[in-house]
């Protein structure tokens, strides 16, 4: 099942880190005593050698970790942002360059070999798309031909991309990276490539809703393409 995170501003979950305090053997007073004729036997310290004129030292072990609070809040991390294609796996790689090369052309109708079908069928609206999937396409776009919208798709996975939920069933690379970063707080130069798919009107309208809301895709690990989706 899809998760509907994939859709919203996505940030990257970042695990608890729990500090250990550590003891230095510095903070530790030398003690001189004389060693009896016979001593019992006592557990070694990992790492710490004695020699015939040291004391054993009991270093007190750390507190045992403990689990996190069920249901505590994760801190949250923003994930960073790809532009290197080749750091992409060779599947999803392969599926945005069959992408790319279909809108390059023109050709709308060669996306369709390329959409999921089934019950996990590549998701194009975030209602369920009743009919033909490509000429949904073409619906969405301000010309007959879908021409339109295969330039918004080419511009889209020609951005800086993110990778997202990973290691998890809804792992995925998703398109413009502007999905999981808060959009009041882009740089002048991100303002820019954002630019490039969007006025500064929608810019602004984006800012009041606080998120992006325009056109983005994404690819899972294995190559598949997982939805193509505007704001509605």
């Amino acid at each position: 099942m899809k998760s509907a995170v994939r859709f919203l501003p996505a940030v990257c979950l970042a695990g608890l880190i729990l500090a250990v305090p550590a003891h230095a053997f510095s903070e530790l007073q030398e003690v001189q005593m004389e060693e009896p004729e016979e001593q019992p036997d006592r557990e070694s310290v990992p790492g710490v050698e004695r020699g015939p004129n040291l004391p054993d030292l009991e270093v007190p072990l750390p507190d045992p970790l403990r689990p996190a609070t069920p249901g505590a809040k994760v801190a949250e991390e923003t994930p960073r942002v790809l532009y290197d294609v080749m750091l992409l796996p060779e599947p999803v790689r392969r599926m945005r360059e069959s992408i790319m090369a279909a809108c390059k052309a023109g050709d709308i109708e060669a996306l369709r070999a390329l959409l999921s079908t089934g019950p996990n069928a590549t998701q194009l609206s975030l209602s369920a798309v009743v009919g033909d999937p490509i000429e949904h396409l073409k619906s969405l776009s301000g010309d007959d031909e879908g021409h339109e919208i295969l330039a918004i798709l080419y511009e889209v996975l020609a951005a800086g991309f993110v990778h997202l939920d990973i290691g998890t069933d809804d792992e995925i690379y998703a398109w413009p990276y502007f999905v999981a970063l808060p959009i009041g707080d882009l740089t002048p130069p991100q303002r820019v490539e954002l630019f490039k798919l969007v006025t500064a009107g929608d810019y602004e309208e984006m800012k009041a809703y606080g998120t992006y809301i325009f056109f983005r895709t994404g690819i899972s690990p294995d190559g598949e393409w997982e939805f193509f989706i505007g704001g509605e």
